[in-house]
């Protein structure tokens, strides 16, 4: 019956097959049996037993259909020019040897899909001619005339609803209607598909309502080429093409993009979209309402239709809502699979790290808003170069003078000083010199560089951040965005449901007229008696939240106390390397583990707060969203590193009285100072957070993924109806991807934000900071371009002019560095005090320096004597202890000298003048590189004066064309008046 299908047509390696297809083709291919026989005649009779039947046979032991084995699938996943293949383009197979039966299966639900009862041309039952590659698309390969197209073939997809339709709720179904008819009312063409147990709604957007759309969203196009734009084209042009640009150009042209892929575009002026001027607009430039603005008007349209009759409300407004309700399942658009395979292959790929980022097809495929992030986070990681190299040569500075180091070589050269036990009853007395290793490694990041590498980083904070505004303005006005702000957009749904629902704005939110009430969908909302409460609350949830986080941190802090206080099972609380590397890294670890927790719990709680809050526009609700988790995220994640830097072992007393917190003695610093430690919790945070994201961003998907395989090939899911989906389209591919948020970018955002400020903020403790920024945002680029084009639904293209709030964050941080790195080096570093004994005791080489750091104290006493029994130093009568105090036989023993007080002056002083200065460089770069370079805003202005020109001339010759028509219209009235037989009443019949 089946011998006469062909499958020679259809070329497809066997290897792109993906998880769908094998479960496509495992449970429709039979075994030789008379059973499976039977079954596969079944399936030939409609679509519904064609699904259902494929779903009965997973279990079938006799499949010969070929597939992929998962090690050989996960392998593959992650190769570059991977995608979601369709089940149909498994028809190209060559040779003879596949099953023809699948093929002519999968020939008829393609049929019943586009709506015929009949094969395609050359896949029939009984034999007929072949279609060979010239002769038509491939059925359901990316060629296929309908794979993202209505039935016609001409028609493109440009959104879709899905909903389940084996539920059937007579509510669901009347408001889908509804819905559906409104949007048929604004103009949008819709058509069904119900080939399988999903239902999709495919909808297309004319012509015609673009324009309409595009002139009420005040969305910029193109214009055709205007006499006179090419000498100021050329002239910038010709600003770039410097001596130095040409080289630069040759010395990289190994990281420039393909450009036979991805050509350069001309230059363009853009306009408001109006029909008025429909004429002036270039209809065949790539961004004439390119994919991301079809999108995003669709969207707009979506987000503002009723859906219940006669209660035209804002509750009852948006496909939101309806998704929210479950009347549909989803809303998305669809990838589009050339742009998407090239993306794929020249831009998310990891081993194409080095080559800059095809922004404007970036900004075409996803949209403004998704493209400045791509472009901000590729800047940062550039200007993250120049800052890392030089980390690594303070870094290398600090080998290089290692032996040099007075402090180091004392501390390791000393045989007799006796140090003051670190706790109460528990512990011995300690040798000086166990600690040279650590002051050595101290030394590597409290050198004669840490003050240069220090100014160096507050003054790059402030260039990076400068020349990023400068660069964005061009890029913005390349697309056609300068002038674009928030005031443009129209309010959320959301919130004109919430001002709806409101008792205190139902006056407001309704008019009456003749015709009864006419709903007003932006009323103003007073702050004070609507917006004071859910803001008051929203904020004072987080500042509980922060006071949990700082508790936390406390709770570590007082573990660290405890276990330096008590015989610890990580091992001898008297070795170096327990008091050095281990109680640190521990501690390290658990406040990574508990920061992390906080972190999930708040990100999802603050959603819910936002939502709780007026937020008028899209952007006022991701700015409030941002502002309240970035607060959470600063104390969250800086806390235990502020303590570090500025608390520990700055007010532990001494050891004939202590300061103590719940009984427990403070911690001290090594003679060395804090500085090793607070490079040791920083790498520890920073790396884990990297590497936490890292997993949550494409681990997660990836185990996902392939855990849906191996259920699709056991039969896991054999019962759950959500898995029984055979993707062969692209509506049916991106059904099973994650869907995309509005603040999806949100996550990617924070990750790089609190990187920023890790960065800034401490890397004075570890110079090579930077450099793991540098390393980790290189792969970032990739791994976020991946996920957005392999994992997750295509998401509607977003307008944008800037980074929002998220550039005044980062001037905050850079402001907040300034002073933390001022006191970091007053407090935690040797400079100030090396800076004071050298001026007080004229010992320019430092050469008793480590003596005069460390007090005398006599052991008669101790508040709490130590509990020795077979120590060695029982007979001790002194001990040292790291502070500046009097000696016991002073006067004023234990008491503060002179010397602790000059040197609290010079550390003040050093703040004082460090961010003074510090501050006025910036100022002055910052009044140096304005937000947009005078070159771009020349050419804004002469394109303007040109527009204005232009459009001058345009309504002449349009003006002038009407008078010509209107008289040519009078002068042939008055012919047929002086015509022979002409009754002037006939003109009024």
């Amino acid at each position: 019956m089946y011998s006469a299908v062909r499958t020679y047509d259809y070329e497809y390696p066997e290897s792109e097959m993906d998880e769908r297809e094998s479960l496509y083709f495992d449970t429709i291919s039979l075994a030789d049996s008379e059973a499976a026989a039977a079954h596969r005649k079944s399936m030939s009779q409609s679509r519904n037993t064609i699904y259902h039947s494929a779903v009965d046979l997973a279990e079938n032991e006799g499949r010969n259909s070929l597939r992929l084995g998962a090690a050989e699938h996960a392998a593959l996943a992650w190769q570059p020019g991977y995608r979601q293949s369709t089940a149909l383009e498994h028809l190209r197979e060559t040779g003879g040897g596949g099953d023809h039966t699948d093929a002519a299966i999968t020939a008829q639900i393609l049929a019943l899909q586009n709506g015929r009862g009949h094969l395609p041309t050359g896949i029939g039952v009984g034999g007929g001619p072949g279609r060979n590659a010239a002769g038509g698309a491939d059925a359901g390969c990316g060629d296929d005339e309908t794979y993202r197209r209505f039935d016609d073939g001409n028609r493109s997809v440009d959104f879709v609803l899905a909903y389940n339709g084996e539920v059937q709720l007579e509510e669901h179904r009347r408001k889908r209607e509804i819905f559906e008819a409104n949007l048929r009312r604004e103009g949008l063409q819709l058509e069904h598909n119900k080939v399988q147990r999903v239902h999709f709604i495919k909808i297309h957007a004319p012509a015609e309502v673009l324009y309409r759309y595009a002139e009420i969203l005040k969305i910029k196009v193109p214009l055709k080429p205007i006499p006179g734009q090419e000498q100021i084209f050329a002239e910038s042009a010709h600003e770039f093409k410097s001596c130095f640009t040409r080289m630069c150009r040759s010395l990289f042209s190994s990281v420039q993009l393909n450009t036979a892929l991805f050509p350069e575009r001309e230059g363009r002026i853009h306009l408001e979209f109006s029909r008025n001027y429909l004429d002036l607009y270039d209809k065949e430039h790539p961004n004439f309402f390119d994919a991301s603005t079809r999108y995003s008007i669709i969207n707009f349209i979506l987000q503002r239709q009723h859906f219940v009759e006669g209660e035209e409300t804002a509750d009852n407004l948006g496909v939101e809502k309806l998704v929210q309700d479950g009347v549909y399942s989803c809303a998305y658009t669809l990838h589009d699979k050339d742009d998407r395979d090239r993306l794929l292959k020249e831009w998310a790929n990891v081993s194409k790290w080095k080559n800059l980022q095809p922004l404007d097809q970036i900004k075409d495929y996803f949209g403004a808003k998704v493209a400045l992030y791509f472009a901000w986070l590729g800047f940062y990681t550039q200007m993250l170069i120049p800052i890392s190299v030089l980390g690594i040569l303070c870094f290398f500075y600090g080998f290089l003078t290692w032996s040099n180091d007075p402090i180091s070589r004392d501390i390791c050269d000393d045989n007799g000083t006796i140090m003051c036990p670190q706790c109460d009853r528990s512990c011995d007395y300690w040798r000086l010199n166990e600690t040279c290793t650590s002051s050595k490694f101290n030394y590597l990041i409290d050198n004669n560089m840490t003050v240069v590498f220090a100014l160096a980083m507050s003054i790059w904070a402030v260039a990076y951040l400068e020349f990023w505004k400068r660069y964005s303005a061009g890029l913005v006005h390349r697309w056609g965005l300068t002038g674009f702000n928030h005031h443009v957009e129209h309010p959320r749904p959301q919130y004109l449901a919430k001002i709806s629902r409101s008792k205190k704005l139902s006056g407001k939110s309704e008019l009456q007229d003749e015709n009864g009430k006419r709903p007003i969908l932006d009323p103003d909302v007073p702050f004070w008696s609507i917006k004071f409460l859910p803001n008051f609350t929203s904020y004072s949830i987080m500042i509980l939240f922060i006071c949990i986080s700082v508790i936390a941190i406390a709770g570590i802090i007082i573990y660290r106390m405890a276990q330096r206080a008590s015989h610890s099972i990580l091992g001898s609380e008297n070795s170096m390397t327990f008091k050095v590397m281990i109680l640190p890294m521990t501690a390290g670890i658990i406040d990574l583990i508990v920061i992390s927790m906080l972190d999930l719990v708040y990100s999802s709680l603050a959603v819910k707060l936002t939502n709780y809050e007026y937020c008028r526009t899209q952007t006022e609700y991701d700015e409030s969203l941002t502002i309240k988790n970035y607060v959470f995220q600063f104390v969250n994640y800086y806390s235990s590193l502020f303590y570090i830097a500025f608390l520990k072992g700055k007010f532990v007393g001494y050891p004939a009285k202590y300061n103590r917190v719940l009984g427990f003695r403070q911690e001290e610093c090594n003679p060395g100072g804090c500085l090793m430690e607070l490079c040791m919790q920083l790498v520890i945070i920073m790396a884990g957070k990297q590497a936490v994201n890292a997993i949550v961003e494409m681990l997660i998907p990836y185990l996902m993924r392939t855990f849906k395989e191996l259920s699709y090939r056991h039969g896991w899911h054999k019962n759950n109806k959500d898995q029984r989906l055979v993707p062969y389209n692209q509506f049916t591919e991106d059904y099973n991807l994650l869907p995309a948020e509005n603040n999806s970018l949100y996550a990617e955002y924070l990750e790089m934000v609190v990187q920023f400020g890790f960065i800034t903020l401490f890397s004075l403790a570890f110079p090579l900071a930077p450099l793991l920024a540098l390393l980790n945002n290189v792969i970032e680029v990739r791994l976020d371009a991946i996920k957005m084009l392999r994992f997750v639904r295509r998401p509607v293209g977003m307008r944008a002019r800037d980074i929002g709030v998220w550039h005044s964050i980062m001037t905050v941080v850079t402001r907040i560095a300034v002073a933390s790195s001022a006191m970091i080096i007053a407090f935690s570093t040797n400079l100030i005090p090396k800076i004071v004994y050298a001026a007080s005791m004229g010992d320019p080489e430092l050469n008793n320096y480590l003596n005069f750091t460390l007090a005398v104290f006599n052991t008669k006493d101790f508040q709490v004597e130590p509990l020795l029994g077979g120590s060695q130093f029982v007979n001790e009568t002194q001990c040292r202890y790291t502070e500046f105090r009097n000696p016991p036989w002073h006067e004023q023993p234990y008491k503060r000298p002179m010397i602790y007080w000059k040197i609290l002056t010079g550390r003040l002083a050093f703040i004082v003048i460090y961010q003074n200065i510090i501050n006025m460089l910036q100022g002055i770069l910052r009044w140096a590189v304005p937000d947009v370079s005078g070159r771009l805003l020349k050419r804004i202005t002469r394109e303007n004066f040109l527009l204005r020109e232009h459009i001058i001339d345009y309504e002449k010759q349009h003006a002038m064309q009407q008078a010509q028509m209107t008289v040519n219209g009078l002068r042939q009235r008055t012919t047929d008046t002086q015509a022979p037989g002409y009754d002037d009443a006939t003109t009024f019949v």
